[in-house]
């Protein structure tokens, strides 16, 4: 895999910019992230036995990556608009945390690829699960998220390794 010896987003003379894709193969790209948020032990029971007063908040989490997925562009200013063909987010409890693990996963078939919008589906189902649960705990730690695979175009695969 050959790393880019500059930065993508910063033209020769330091402004920021948007990478022009125009020459670009379309190309099928998959991206996937994980991340984590830790609660205390009340709070991971009440969510657990869906005690949250404001719902379901695994399921809620979950709709709230897929929805953030959709709207990346609008709120990262250099990333493309993406025709997302999939979005999967699955939020599911981690007693050893104690808390809520996520993972997100996007799919697109275009000229760049969508690691930001796995990354931002599991940032934004984080944070719903912060602010759900937040009346039980507000001490809980948002954290981890990283990309963990991503397919296609120019780098092709790439898996982060354990370690």
């Amino acid at each position: 895999m050959k790393r880019p010896r500059s930065l993508s987003h910063v033209d020769e003379k330091g402004h920021a910019r948007m990478v022009d894709v125009g020459a670009k193969p379309v190309t099928q790209r998959r991206a996937a992230a994980e991340g984590a948020i830790k609660m205390s032990k009340e709070a991971f029971q009440l969510v657990k036995a869906n005690r949250i007063a404001k719902g379901d908040v695994l399921k809620v989490a979950e709709l709230a990556g897929i929805a953030a997925a959709k709207r990346t562009s609008d709120l990262i200013p250099l990333t493309h608009p993406l025709p997302l063909e999939r979005v999967t987010v699955e939020a599911r409890l981690d007693g050893k945390l104690p808390g809520v693990r996520v993972r997100a996963e996007a799919k697109v078939e275009a000229k760049t690829g969508v690691e930001m919008e796995a990354l931002t589906a599991c940032a934004i189902a984080l944070l719903t699960v912060y602010d759900m649960a937040k009346a039980a705990d507000h001490g809980m730690e948002i954290g981890a998220i990283r990309l963990i695979e991503k397919s296609g175009g120019m780098t092709g695969e790439w898996r982060v390794t354990k370690g």
